[in-house]
């Protein structure tokens, strides 16, 4: 059918032409923007930290080398009074055990004295008796005391029990016999006495 006169004839783009248009519409959109927080070359952010300068840097050692100094004299300090106070302990001790030892010294000549003897065993009891006599008071003056035992009720805070004797003249669960006598340094247990107790079957314990 012939086209009336006027009439306007639409042409569509090529396809390669409707390529470029859109890639020119893009590129005029998207020019000269950047995203959100993008970073440029070459810009520093803010947030890094700013170079500390060489007086600072010195300064900063100075103090480190300082501290460090005054730690290790504290550490040096601190071990001189620990072997100090080591040293006053092992002395102390010495002079302890050397003021008790020179107490007994005379009784040690005293025995070596009776082995000497050549007296009766009558002789010879009675000087080892005054040697006894003689710790006692030696004893006595350090304020160590015996435990007491015989005739005393049983005490296990004091004595030890090796056993037990029938016997009607004792009271029940009384010390009967003493094996081997026990001390007290003023009211500190040194060695507990080892007894025997009395067991009486007519009697019942309390």
């Amino acid at each position: 059918m012939p086209k009336h006169e006027g009439e306007l004839t639409l042409v569509e783009p090529a396809e390669g032409q409707a390529g470029g248009i859109a890639e020119e519409q893009g590129n005029a959109t998207g020019a000269g923007t950047e995203p959100a927080g993008a970073k440029v070359d070459g810009e520093v952010p803010e947030s890094a930290a700013e170079p500390v300068s060489r007086v600072e840097f010195d300064k900063l050692k100075t103090e480190r080398d300082q501290l460090l100094d005054r730690l290790a004299r504290l550490q040096a300090e601190f071990e001189n009074a620990r072997k100090r106070a080591e040293r006053e302990r092992a002395e102390f001790r010495d002079y302890a055990v050397g003021t008790v030892v020179e107490q007994f010294l005379p009784v040690v000549d005293n025995f070596e004295l009776a082995l000497k003897s050549t007296g009766s065993a009558a002789q010879l009891r009675h000087g080892v008796e005054l040697i006894v006599k003689q710790m006692e008071e030696i004893l006595g003056k350090m304020q160590v005391s015996p435990i007491a035992t015989m005739g005393e009720a049983f005490d296990p805070r004091q004595h030890e029990a090796l056993g037990a004797v029938d016997r009607d003249d004792l009271p029940d669960q009384h010390v009967a016999e003493e094996i081997r006598r026990g001390y007290k340094l003023r009211e500190r247990l040194l060695r507990p006495a080892l007894v025997r107790v009395a067991h009486n079957p007519k009697q019942k314990s309390e």
